[in-house]
């Protein structure tokens, strides 16, 4: 189904519920839309972060911890 197609059949659904109700499906819709754009936003950092060299130092740090000072020893 196209976004288009789903789009008009939500509608169609929407006119049939109380205005109450409605309200709810736009506060959830909102919701999914706030969360989509933080997850957009979070992906694009990720990126950035990534594809820079401001932490490039890391990568020629030598280890200070192993993963055995992790563990408890008695």
């Amino acid at each position: 189904m196209t976004k288009e197609a789903l789009i008009n059949k939500t509608l169609q659904t929407l006119s049939k519920l109380p205005q109450e109700k409605i309200k709810e499906v736009n506060d959830f819709a909102g919701y999914i839309l706030k969360k989509h754009d933080e997850e957009v936003l979070q992906k694009g950092i990720e990126h950035l972060t990534s594809n820079s060299k401001a932490f490039e130092f890391l990568k020629e740090e030598e280890d200070l911890y192993f993963e055995d000072d992790l563990k408890e020893k008695f």
